[in-house]
This record gives structure tokens, sequence and C-alpha cells, in this order.
């Protein structure tokens, strides 16, 4: 049988307080701990060598396929989803979720599907909303969950959509989470429960999809509400999966979002357009430009000035293209909810 586990996801402002909760981890730890911090897919991660001199147990980078032992600490490596498979690690390439890899949802539901209710969830600083869903999943299934303070995170927003969403059992300044954990992790787990057959097949699906993509081939769009919205990422159609009290998205292809992510990404993707628009406008003067040069040096002056003052009237058209760009808003539920509260 199982014991218990330890999930933790952190982004913006998580190392401090990683680094926080495994200071007061026991060194005789009895579980696993798996962490998943949102770091660029391009940059080499130095947490476990952090975390194996903050506290008194050794952090790694697991290899997939890696067997799981107690008293270790399992970093996501960059751009790879950590993922939990009957008494082994999957780390693996799949399609982000709400735009990360690796991701804290994707680490957490697979937590809840393998250990039920020996698994404790955790959520740390960082911005917009990842891990709320998993950890939702975490105390659907009977699982612990523990949020940091969020007037103590550098970065509320994470630890806040997990308070919005989720009937939280502990919440925490960073510092005391560790000592916490280690009381808990020694308690006799909770009855496993009992739940819907399609939130597991759910659960199991998106484990795959995670690990080894083909969500369309798994049979995704049977399993939400198809929406008029497309996936930001690859224009795929986005199917509408509800938990609880929130909603989220995934498309036939496997990348996943919830609302405020979906948000961000459409918001960032009219900014580039508006850029490609404006790139296009001065490449036809450009263009126009050059011709009418060449007809000007061919002594054609009529028929130059037709092809200048097109390049002028685009160059014009250009301009409104411009101020646009300039006064576009990069939207979230965070900074709409900041200018909320700003005005209040």
């Amino acid at each position: 049988m199982l014991q218990r586990c330890i999930a933790i996801g952190a982004s913006a402002g998580g190392v401090e307080a990683l680094q926080d909760l495994v200071s007061r981890l026991p060194a005789d730890l009895p579980a696993p701990v798996f962490v998943v911090l949102h770091i660029p897919p391009y940059a080499a991660s130095s947490l476990p060598a952090i975390l194996s001199k903050a506290g008194p147990l050794t952090a790694v980078h697991p290899q997939d396929g890696a067997k799981i032992e107690n008293g270790c600490i399992y970093v996501a490596p960059p751009d790879h989803h950590l993922l939990i498979e009957n008494g082994s690690l999957a780390v693996r390439i799949g399609p982000k979720e709400n735009r990360f890899r690796p991701s804290i949802d994707a680490l957490f539901r697979s937590t809840a599907y393998i250990y039920g209710s020996r698994a404790i969830g955790v959520i740390l600083s960082g911005a917009l909303d990842d891990g709320t869903s998993g950890l939702w999943s975490i105390k659907r299934l009977g699982g612990i969950t523990i949020v940091q303070e969020p007037g103590q995170a550098c970065f509320e927003s994470m630890p806040r959509s997990a308070l919005d969403y989720v009937e939280v059992d502990h919440i925490l300044p960073s510092l005391e989470i560790g000592s916490l954990l280690g009381r808990l992790i020694n308690e006799q787990p909770g009855p496993a429960v009992s739940v819907a057959s399609k939130l597991m097949m759910l659960m199991h699906k998106e484990g795959q999809i995670a690990a080894e993509d083909g969500a369309f081939q798994k049979g995704i769009m049977e399993l939400g509400r198809l929406t008029p919205f497309t996936c930001p990422e690859c224009k795929g159609v986005l199917v509408k999966i509800a938990e609880g009290k929130m909603s989220r998205f995934r498309c036939h292809t496997g990348h996943a979002y919830t609302d405020n992510a979906l948000l961000e990404a459409v918001m960032e993707s009219i900014g580039e357009m508006l850029w490609q628009v404006i790139r296009s406008f001065e490449e036809g003067v450009m263009l126009l430009n050059h011709m009418g040069k060449h007809l000007e040096d061919s002594g054609d002056d009529s028929r130059a000035e037709v092809f200048f003052n097109k390049a002028r009237e685009l160059e014009k058209r250009s301009s409104t293209f411009h101020a646009d760009v300039l006064n576009h808003e990069s939207l979230s539920g965070d900074n709409l909810g900041q200018q909320s509260t700003a005005s209040s």
C-alpha cells in the first residue's frame, strides 16, 4: 500500500518559499516530495542544489521512469512535466497547461489519481492560477490541502486563487508549512473517497495526455462541452471542463487553460497580431517607395508619384495601428482584480 506523499507547486517568488518549507522538513521524512516550480524552458535549473542546501533532504531532477523513494525531493526539470505513475516518475514533454511546462496542475492531478486520500498538496507564491485545479482534485479525492498565507507570499495570486475555489485545510506562512508537513505525514490518512467514474476517467485521460500527448485520440472532445473559443497556441477548438465552482478549457491537441490563463493568452495573441499588421504596412510602404524610386529614376515621374502617394497613405493608416498597439493591455484576472481593488 502506498504511503503518503507531498506535492508542492510554486511560481514567481516561489524559490524563497520553497527554501523556507524544506528547511523545516524532518530528516527522516517517511514520504517522497514532488515539486514543480515554473521556470523558463531555456534556463538551466539549480533548484535541486538550492533545496538540498536549504534543508536536510536531498533534491534531484529525476529521470523518466525513476523509482519513488521516501525522503527525497523530486524537482521537475525545465520544460518537462513531472507526473506520478504507479511506483515511478514520468518526466515527459506533453502539451503545456496554463502555458507552462512543467505544470503544477498536471503534477497535482496525477498525484491525486495515484495516491488518493494519501496525497498532500501545497500551493506557494506565484502569479495567475496554475495549481488550483490540481489542488481541487487532491481535495476531491480526500487528500490534505495547504496554501501559503497570501499576505506573506511574494506573489499572492496563486494562493488566493486556491482559496477562492478549494476548501483548503491549512493556511500558513511558508516557514510553518514544513513543520506541519512533518506532523501530517505521520497521521493516518482518511478513508478513500468515492467519486464519479467520469471524474476518475477524466483525471486518468488528462494524466495520459500530459505524459503522452494525443488528446484527440484519447477522447478529450467527449469529456467537456464545445465552446466558441480556440486555443491561442495551436488554434484548435476548446472544450470546457467544469470542476466545482471553476471551469477550465482543453483543446483537442492537449493544451489546457484556466479562464484566467486563456484571457492572458488571447490578449497576448492580439498584441502579436497588431505588431504583425504594423510590420506588413511598413513593408508595403518600403516596397511602394522602392517601386516609385525605380520609376522616377527611369524618368516616369507621373507614375512614380502614384506609388509615392500610396506609400504615404499606407503610412498614415499604419500610424493608427501604432496607437492601438501602444494602448494594448495584457489582461488577466490578476491585473483586472488589482484594478478593481484600487478603484474601490
